[in-house]
């Protein structure tokens, strides 16, 4: 049996009820478990698929990830190979999950997809499952927030003939039908996607979107290590310049593949892939873009350019011994502003244009209008409700591997907290506090 050929299985019969429940058995579900085991806290995880079933079924295969090794830093379970500087491959990360769960038996029930989350009337919260019916004092919702796959509604008006693959669901280059392939996006996944294509000589259209890029290394290191020295994996986002808002931005693309290197779109360009602005959609049996390309790419190396601009200062600051070199000089720009292409062209459709959240499940009302679970540093205003492995839930190490402890740590503690106090969760909790809020004004 592969890494990716995995069977459902439960450890122990679902209870009726529990202290702790766990939805998700991700990464960042196993961090909270972890800590909950330490404590002796009772709880269950409930996964719908497998552990580290989103890394073997859902990234291509020759994905990586794009933060050093040394950055993998579960709980209990730092990163143990040879290579801390280098950048685990799918099947390599797959592993390093797997093998954290097994290193401490966390009470994970995989094959129990969660279909409802509601306050109960007696207090806590009634979770509805595949496997039935959970009551639980308190629930950490560990699904991170990508969670459907988003594809415009124009794409059901491509022909029959042309192949369309979510991010999701493409694998490899031969996989693919022969001709030319349009990659749309250009946040880590449709960047790398696009690479993959081209390294493999496959002709690539590439429609490039607002997402910033960031140069490998710089300065004799890795910029991450410079990231990591200057603390921006502990910036709270309430510090961040654009707040909370920043939760929603797209991450940088660069690429930890043989070995990690930048990913210059426009070096790609000079070697035929051709480039256009965002799709807006299908005219007259052509695909159109947004003339922004010229934008889309300055504005690019514009954020790498500031990034350095950082750790130049950050050296300056400190006076660390580090190699001057040259700032990158574009290669290539755009002699004009392609804005149609015959779909007769195109084999294959690659949509790399990101996830929408649904927490539609979840009947607590902890949501703001945009339907994002509104809290801080995951605790929501719902006592005994948590939200833990979004971007940025406290820094923007949360939704890596690199943060996951502590904001897990964190919200172990107001798990402990809570339970300790006996205090009413859910709907009772609610209870309480208008009664006694009646008490006082009759007082």
């Amino acid at each position: 049996m592969t890494l990716t050929e995995t069977t459902p299985t439960r450890t122990r019969p679902l209870p009726p009820r529990v202290p702790v429940a766990v939805v998700g058995g991700g990464q960042a579900g196993l961090s909270i478990s972890w800590h909950l085991v330490q404590r002796g806290i009772e709880h269950v995880v409930l996964e719908r698929e497998t552990i580290a079933h989103e890394w073997a079924e859902a990234r291509w295969d020759a994905f990586c990830l794009v933060t050093p090794n040394w950055q993998c830093r579960l709980p209990g379970w730092p990163y143990r190979g040879s290579d801390p500087d280098g950048f685990m491959v799918k099947d390599e990360i797959v592993a390093y999950v797997r093998d954290y769960a097994a290193s401490f038996s966390p009470p994970v029930h995989e094959g129990v997809a969660v279909t409802t989350l509601a306050p109960a009337p007696d207090g806590g919260y009634t979770l509805t499952t595949s496997a039935g019916e959970v009551a639980a004092d308190q629930v950490v919702l560990a699904i991170g927030g990508y969670h459907l796959p988003v594809v415009p509604p124009y794409a059901t008006a491509l022909p029959d003939d042309v192949v369309q693959v979510h991010s999701q669901q493409y694998r490899n280059p031969a996989e693919l039908p022969d001709g030319d392939v349009l990659v749309v996006g250009t946040g880590q996944s449709g960047a790398q996607i696009a690479e993959d294509l081209h390294l493999a000589g496959r002709r690539v259209h590439l429609a490039v979107g607002s997402a910033p890029r960031i140069a490998r290394r710089y300065r004799g290191r890795d910029m991450v290590d410079w990231l990591h020295d200057m603390g921006h994996y502990d910036m709270p986002v309430e510090q961040h310049r654009d707040g909370e808002a920043a939760r929603m931005g797209t991450n940088h693309y660069v690429t930890g593949r043989d070995g990690g290197h930048d990913i210059d779109l426009r070096r790609f360009a000079l070697e035929g892939m051709q480039l256009y602005g965002p799709l807006t959609g299908l005219r007259d049996g052509q695909l159109t873009f947004a003339p922004e390309l010229t934008a889309n790419l300055d504005r690019a190396d514009r954020v790498d350019d500031n990034a350095k601009d950082l750790v130049d200062a950050h050296i300056e600051r400190t006076g660390t011994d580090a190699p001057v070199e040259p700032r990158y000089t574009p290669v290539w720009a755009p002699e004009s502003e392609p804005t149609a292409l015959d779909v007769s062209r195109v084999a294959a459709v690659v949509w790399a244009i990101g996830f929408r959240a649904d927490w539609s499940w979840v009947r607590v009302p902890v949501f703001d209008g945009a339907g994002y679970p509104t809290h801080h540093r995951g605790v929501t205003a719902a006592p005994g409700l948590y939200v833990l492995g979004l971007p940025w839930l406290h820094t923007w190490g949360s939704g890596r591997f690199a943060g996951i402890a502590r904001d897990a740590e964190h919200l172990a503690d107001r798990i402990t907290e809570l339970a300790g106090t006996g205090a009413p969760t859910g709907l009772s909790r609610t209870l309480a506090v208008a009664a006694a809020s009646s008490a006082a004004r009759m007082a």
